[in-house]
This record gives structure tokens, C-alpha cells and sequence, in this order.
């Protein structure tokens, strides 16, 4: 039996009304709300517990072990968190010299840095350099993937700033040293001395310490074996900023 009002055979036509628009918009607008609120909220507690215990794993970590699985690849991490104390002084140095060397004195974000960037870039006509910080490095490493896009990007910001206002100065710099790649499956510094050279990160010459921190921008590639040039570049930036900043 029909519908009052419908007869058999008819099709009943589905309406997209402005109403019905703004209200799938409300809800899609609140739901992005409460996940961007969830997901800042944990990465905050994360970063609090992290003031004082290191990360059993991370974003990036994560992501690698799941690239492996996809692609039936073995993984074998090596991962080894130490003390800023068992990391030599010239490791920090050379980090900072390659990486960001106005670490101690910007609040997470170089904007001068982004804007040299934007013009380097713009001269060559290509995407050649960045412009992230030490401290948006260790919060993609954290809570992120190394997938490049402008969400990922936008939502790298806040993270940035949660990191400076929770962690110190030093831990961030610990933190930053023991989690980023340095090949793979090689997390952190001790991880990458011993890879890399047989020896603890604590006792590393000069060299082995730029020839590492040449290798941070592309580690699945680079070998420090084969960044002379560039290890010899960031020496004479670590003479520089060795000179300039109190902290080294």
C-alpha cells in the first residue's frame, strides 16, 4: 500500500537544502574540534611525563615499523636513550651548528630562518633548504611522520610551542639527540655512535661529531663517510658558534 501523498512507482527525491548543508558543516566542524583537542591533549601529557622519562617509542619510529610490515621488509630498531652527560659536547655542538644554530635563543619557531629559507629557495627555483628548528624537528619526530604536506605543517605549530613552554632548553636538546634517525633503524646518538664508528656517543672526536650531524637531513642516504665537504662546512659553523653562544 503507498504513502498518502506518493504514488507506486514514484521516486522519492533526496533534497540538499542550505539547512541540511550547515548542519553536516557543524558537525564536521565539531568533530575536527574534538580530535585536534584530543590529540594536543595527549601529546601534552606526553610531553609533561617526558620532562623526566624518555619515549619508549615515536611518531616516526612507528612509522617506519609500519612502512617495513607494508612492504615485507625486515626492521630491527636500535634504539638507545642516554644523559645529555654520556653525549660529547662536540656532538651537541655540531647538531646545533648544522641544525639551528639560534636554538638558544629563539622560542621554537626562527622565523628569520623561514624567511632565509623562503628566499634561497625562491633564487634557486627549487625546494632546497628549510627553515624548521631544532624544536620543530623533535616534535615531528615525536608525535608526527616524516610525510611532508600543509596539515602535517599546521599542526606541527602548536606542537612547537607545547614543546617550548613544557620542556627546557637542555631537555629539549637531549631529547632531539637520542630519538631522530641517523640511518635505519638508528634512533639517537648513542644508537648512530656505535653504528656508525663502534664507540659510545660520549667519546667521539670532532670530526666523527660533524660527519654525524651531516648526515641528519637525509639519513637513510647519507653516510658520514661521504659528507667530507659538508663535514668541513659545519667545523668551521661550530668554531662560529662555539665563539658566539655561552651555553658551548
Amino acid at each position: 500500500m503507498s504513502e498518502p501523498g506518493i504514488e507506486s512507482g514514484d521516486v522519492e527525491v533526496f533534497t540538499l537544502t542550505p539547512a541540511l548543508m550547515c548542519s553536516w558543516l557543524n558537525t564536521a566542524v565539531r568533530g575536527t574540534l574534538i580530535v585536534l583537542i584530543g590529540y594536543y591533549t595527549l601529546c601534552t601529557l606526553l610531553l609533561v611525563s617526558y620532562r623526566w622519562v624518555d619515549p619508549p617509542t615515536t611518531g616516526v619510529q612507528i612509522q617506519r615499523a609500519v612502512s617495513a610490515w607494508w612492504t615485507g621488509d625486515a626492521f630491527e630498531r636500535s634504539y638507545r636513550p642516554v644523559s645529555l652527560a654520556d653525549i660529547d659536547d662536540d656532538l651537541e655542538l655540531a647538531v646545533v651548528s648544522a641544525e639551528d644554530t639560534r636554538f638558544f635563543q629563539h622560542t621554537g619557531i626562527d622565523w628569520k630562518a623561514i624567511g632565509e629559507a623562503i628566499e634561497d629557495n625562491r633564487e634557486r627555483g627549487r625546494l632546497y633548504r628549510g627553515g624548521s628548528t631544532i624544536t620543530q624537528q623533535l616534535a615531528k619526530n615525536l608525535f608526527q611522520t616524516t610525510h611532508s604536506s600543509l596539515i602535517r605543517k599546521g599542526l606541527e605549530v602548536p606542537l612547537t610551542f607545547l614543546t617550548e613552554l613544557v620542556l627546557s632548553k637542555e631537555r629539549i636538546l637531549e631529547l632531539y639527540l637520542n630519538v631522530i634517525e641517523w640511518g635505519p633503524g638508528v634512533f639517537g646518538a648513542e644508537a648512530a655512535a656505535q653504528h656508525h664508528y663502534g664507540r659510545a656517543a660520549a667519546s667521539m672526536t670532532r670530526w666523527h661529531a660533524a660527519a654525524l650531524a651531516a648526515c641528519i637531513p637525509n639519513p637513510h642516504v647519507r653516510t658520514p663517510s661521504r659528507m667530507t665537504h659538508y663535514t668541513r662546512t659545519i667545523l668551521g659553523r661550530m668554531r662560529q658558534v662555539e665563539r658566539f653562544e655561552a651555553y658551548f
